[in-house]
């Protein structure tokens, strides 16, 4: 049997967390994925996920290609060419991860991890982000009969102290730092309120939040918290910092900024992203990013008047009819 194509290359199945090898293998594959397109391929929650942390309600599968060596057994192939992820919930949906290496594109990888997941699974309730919304991955997209359903804008802010608007803190609100051991629940209680409609950010599991305090970029002191004089938190913003990689210098992150229910019309979102990209600049991270949902008009608007623009954006595709 020849192995030149990967139609004939065998394809790994694993259900849950992976394995060191095969994590390394993931990682080493997006880091080069990323370089190439100037996008993280995989979201933050599926790493954290595939790695074993995290919330325990994901149902998590994985189909990784690896590209056999010419002259030895294809099952001790050392080159990752491509995997999918599926991170499925319990009602029977999921949102499916796919990343193809640079050195095996247009070789038809991304068509044969379909096809396993087909044989596997089926794409019956799944959903698929495109992160950069690459045209192969529209051309994918189209061929399975799936077209867009969400747009996630990536925007880029480069800014100093001086070209920030005043924006101070609506009358007996304060501003302290996350305080590990003590602010979890409070923070994963108002983070719930002020996301109910958020497909992702209001699910956040205490699991999940103890896996990204566990990561080694996270920064309590970039964690601020707004309070009323009762001490009860009526918003947050969490910054994050990206170091140097490749060529890309470092950047600051918007990470989330919400404001809870009760405390909404009073400008403190505003006001609570303003302080954090002046923590961020204090850092010496003078470019700032930061995701929102392009139909998030409100969120948009204060973002742009504060001086960001559109960097590109993550697309999520969908079946345009039943499967």
């Amino acid at each position: 049997m020849s192995l030149a194509h990967p139609e004939n290359w065998p394809v790994l199945a694993v259900d849950g967390a992976a394995e060191p090898e095969l994590l390394r293998d993931i990682r080493t594959l997006a880091a080069a994925a990323e370089e190439s397109d100037g996008n993280p391929p995989l979201s933050e929650q599926t790493l954290v996920l595939l790695r074993g942390a995290g919330s325990s309600e994901h149902e998590l599968s994985t189909l990784a290609l690896y590209a056999p060596d010419e002259d030895s057994d294809p099952a001790t192939g050392e080159d990752l060419a491509g995997v999918a992820v599926v991170v499925g919930e319990r009602n029977g949906t999921g949102v499916l991860e796919m990343v193809v290496h640079p050195s095996y594109r247009s070789q038809g990888v991304a068509g044969r991890l379909i096809s396993c997941l087909l044989e596997t699974r089926g794409l019956a309730g799944l959903n698929a982000w495109s992160h950069g919304d690459h045209a192969a991955a529209a051309r994918l997209a189209a061929r399975f009969d799936y077209g867009p359903v969400r747009e996630l804008l990536r925007m880029r802010l480069m800014a100093t102290a001086a070209d920030l608007p005043d924006a101070g803190l609506p009358d007996g609100v304060t501003l302290r730092a996350f305080e590990p051991g003590r602010d979890e629940d409070a923070w994963l209680a108002a983070n719930k309120a002020a996301f109910a409609h958020h497909p992702e950010q209001g699910a956040m599991t205490r699991a999940d939040l103890d896996a990204r305090m566990a990561e080694a970029w996270f920064d309590p002191a970039g964690f601020l918290l707004a309070e009323n004089s009762a001490g009860e938190l009526l918003g947050f913003h969490w910054t994050k910092a990206h170091p140097a990689h490749g060529g890309h210098p470092p950047i600051g992150e918007v990470y989330v900024v919400g404001v809870t229910p009760a405390a909404q019309g009073l400008g403190l979102g505003k006001a609570l992203t303003v302080a954090g990209i002046r923590h961020l600049g204090q850092q010496q991270l003078h470019a700032v990013m930061l995701y929102v949902d392009a139909d998030n008009t409100a969120a948009v608007t204060l973002y742009q008047k504060l001086g960001f623009v559109r960097w590109d954006a993550d697309v999520m595709y969908g079946p345009l009819t039943n499967i």
